[in-house]
């Protein structure tokens, strides 16, 4: 399977006075590398508080929460955030069943998100 095989999409915007990155579609092992490569570049250019919107991801697997959980370490330890928009009930069990639900600021929309 090739990334033209998957669909995915991320785009950046400033909202609510944050960094806000856009995820659609599937984040799995062809398309993580993706993903890592805009987290990287929002904390490189100083942003401390991101917020990825999941609420258009169908699917995410073990290497996009590795993604994830290796973003919020990075930007905690300079003494940021990052935090998660999530609305889809799999996505939401997922987070619960895997513990990362306590690990992530998980909230169901970006205004909410903001103020966490």
């Amino acid at each position: 399977m090739t990334n033209d095989d998957v669909f995915f999409d991320v785009t950046d915007a400033e909202q609510h006075g944050v960094s806000v990155l856009h995820v659609r579609g599937e984040i799995d092992v062809a398309t993580s590398p993706g993903l890592r490569n805009h987290l990287n570049e929002l904390i490189e250019r100083g942003h401390e508080i991101i917020i990825v919107n999941l609420t258009e991801v169908s699917f995410i697997d073990s290497t996009g929460l590795g993604v994830l959980v290796g973003s919020v370490r990075r930007i905690r330890a300079i003494g940021g955030d990052l935090r998660l928009v999530v609305t889809q009930p799999h996505i939401i069990k997922l987070l619960d069943l895997t513990g990362l639900d306590d690990v992530f600021s998980v909230a169901p929309n970006l205004s909410d998100a903001a103020r966490s």
